[in-house]
């Protein structure tokens, strides 16, 4: 009967575990933006328990931004954040218009050299003007590696 039990449980593992990870999008802008407009509606999302709401920000982000962070990445308590973890980052003037966003999202082995990391830029349209491993974003990110490229939340 345990041994049963074992092997029921461990199928149900094997079976749900890609199915959750299948339904991410790959490291691609197009798919992203899909993913987090239409299928999970990122506005829907949490902000860090330490970084909520509307914040100051600095360049290239703008002087004003809000960061929404998917429940892979909120649930991770210490770096490296979960695979499929994704922070969506509104990028707003000074008039508090939105003017572009900007998404960090970890694929299993995209960019090991960088966290695994897809970085990509959108206008408020979703038309990706930066995408992929920018050295911009690489560079800026990497001053923080050991907090798994995450610059406004800090793991405790």
């Amino acid at each position: 009967m345990k041994k049963q039990l074992v092997a029921v449980v461990m199928a149900a593992i094997f079976l749900c575990v890609p199915m959750a990870f299948a339904e991410m999008p790959g490291p691609d802008p197009d798919s992203l933006w899909e993913y987090i407009t239409k299928e999970s509606s990122y506005t829907k999302w949490e902000f860090w328990p330490d970084h909520q709401g509307m914040q100051p920000g600095r360049a290239p982000h703008g002087p004003l931004h809000k960061v929404f962070v998917n429940d892979r990445a909120l649930n991770s308590t210490q770096p490296p954040v979960q695979y499929g973890s994704i922070a969506v980052k509104e990028n707003y003037g000074t008039d508090k218009e939105l003017k572009a966003i900007t998404v960090m999202y970890k694929v299993t082995g995209y960019n090991p050299d960088a966290g695994d990391w897809f970085w990509a830029k959108f206008s408020p349209d979703g038309k990706a003007d930066i995408f992929g491993k920018p050295a911009g974003c690489v560079g800026c990110h990497g001053t923080r590696a050991k907090n798994d490229f995450i610059l406004v939340h800090e793991f405790k």
